[in-house]
């Protein structure tokens, strides 16, 4: 049986608690159009075009949207966007990096962190934010060891405010250590950049929250004539037990089907292999 959405494929994000279907919508082309590293440039969606674009996610079985204060005004937007969805959407959001006029910041004490969460709710219109990624700047073990965002986080949990936070690096040491502490680490992980496999390893041994960012290497996947770069890349990430959800960051409809059909059809293909294997 061939499936051309997600609605019967959702599963835990490691034990969080929440269930996320496969593939996320990330929403950065929502908010800004600077300093994005994408291969061809693209015009913000108005508010219409946004609209049916997460009309369309949600009726393909997409639960799980990727904003971050960083994304220029996407928080802003998903807010009103979403009046009266709430249920119906795992976010994921993130602090410690803010871009401005072009430049991007980075602030990790407790102070800036409990004001971004606050702002975040805030512009989402929400009571909370379902889990909280702490934007890495690249030197992941200091920001680990020697800021205090991450107890912040863990305050914050407690408090309700958010139900679960992690961490969203550049090393392998750093996605490990965030995921000793912490429920779900977001990873690079795709055609050309498997670096960070042992953080999807430790992740499936311990029950820990995978996102996979990057999916589809931003656009940039070269593969031989013949050979779907799309499937290729989704036959690669999902064959990982450790992964929870891969975040495509599309704002083409037909990409966006082509893009769940795909995953779909992937994701059956190995369950129905791994069950044949184990009659």
């Amino acid at each position: 049986m061939l499936m051309h959405d997600l609605h019967a494929l959702h599963r835990p994000l490691g034990s969080t608690g929440l269930l996320v279907s496969p593939l996320g919508l990330g929403t950065v082309k929502l908010g800004r159009d600077q300093g994005v590293k994408y291969p061809n440039g693209f015009t913000i969606p108005d508010d219409h075009e946004a609209r049916r674009l997460l009309d369309l996610a949600r009726e393909l079985g997409i639960n799980l949207l990727d904003t971050a204060p960083a994304y220029g005004i996407s928080e802003q937007r998903l807010g009103p966007l979403l009046r009266g969805q709430r249920q119906d959407w795992v976010i994921v959001s993130k602090v410690g990096e803010e871009f401005d006029n072009g430049l991007s910041h980075f602030d990790f004490s407790k102070a800036h962190t409990r004001r971004s969460v606050e702002r975040s709710l805030k512009r989402l219109e929400t009571d909370y934010i379902d889990l909280v990624l702490v934007h890495s700047n690249g030197d992941d073990l200091s920001i680990l060891r020697d800021e205090t965002v991450y107890e912040t986080l863990a305050e914050l949990k407690q408090a309700g405010l958010v139900r679960g936070f992690g961490f969203s690096g550049k090393t392998v040491e750093g996605g490990l250590l965030a995921l000793e502490h912490g429920d779900c680490a977001m990873v690079t992980y795709n055609l050309g950049e498997q670096q960070e496999l042992p953080v999807l390893d430790y992740a499936a041994r311990h029950a820990k929250g995978i996102l996979i960012k990057k999916a589809l290497a931003s656009g940039h996947i070269c593969l031989e004539s013949g050979v779907d770069p799309v499937r290729a890349s989704f036959e690669l990430i999902f064959a990982h037990p450790g992964v929870g959800s891969a975040i495509v960051g599309t704002i083409n409809p037909l990409h966006l089907a082509h893009n769940v059909a795909m995953a779909a059809e992937v994701i059956m293909g190995t369950t129905i292999g791994n069950t044949a294997q184990g009659e």
